[in-house]
């Protein structure tokens, strides 16, 4: 949502998506609303229009529209599981993770961007590999769920990466993989060093190191 309203619309269309996606944040952080209405309310489209000033916008609004509506969808299914489990609704706050691949992106355009979409490809591809590790361990109800989720991530990183190198263009693939090459070292990093904080994307908990 960040990328389509920050290089894909006007602000036209930027309010037009907050005013889409207002009931969902307004359970997420206000935890106001039913979150069993949520699923009727996923009605995005890939109408909306890209700005004119944009060369790439059209196809952010293609992919990012497709993967936001899979994404909430996930979000209500994980809402669905956790009242089947009895399962709290409970805020909590980030990993390093993400961050800590974000601080390392560049800050000048469109390398920015491009940098973006490779983190975003490291993370659902992470994602996707950790499912499939916890798929087996788990009761059959919610394995299946994560089965269903790693297909998911999986289409969702090759989309990632697929728009990191049409933006760069034909003629900038080796500055792709460079990059690339760069963000798995540091995400090699975060995910086999210590971490204090067990969460789904954590580094190795401290207390198997000791």
């Amino acid at each position: 949502m960040f990328m389509i309203r920050k290089y894909a619309v006007d602000k036209a269309g930027s309010d037009a998506l907050l005013a889409w996606l207002q009931p969902f944040e307004a359970f997420i952080y206000k935890r106001e609303g039913d979150w069993r209405l949520l699923a009727a309310k996923n009605k995005l489209t890939k109408s909306v229009v890209p700005k004119s000033s944009s060369p790439y916008g059209q196809n952010l609004i293609d992919k990012m529209v497709l993967l936001i509506k899979e994404e909430l969808h996930h979000f209500y299914q994980v809402l669905e599981v956790m009242d089947e489990y009895g399962v709290e609704y409970r805020s909590i706050t980030p990993c390093r993770y993400a961050k800590g691949m974000l601080t390392h992106v560049k800050t000048f355009e469109p390398d920015a961007l491009i940098d973006k979409l490779i983190v975003g490809a490291f993370i659902e591809a992470r994602s996707c590999e950790r499912f499939a590790m916890l798929a087996p361990h788990l009761d059959k109800r919610l394995g299946d769920f994560y089965l269903s989720l790693l297909r998911s991530e999986a289409r969702h990183y090759q989309d990632y990466l697929t728009l990191a190198k049409e933006i760069a263009g034909p003629d900038q693939s080796d500055k792709v993989e460079s990059r690339v090459a760069y963000f798995a070292d540091i995400e090699a990093s975060l995910i086999t060093s210590e971490d204090s904080d067990f969460k789904f994307h954590s580094g190795v908990p401290k207390i198997a190191m000791n």
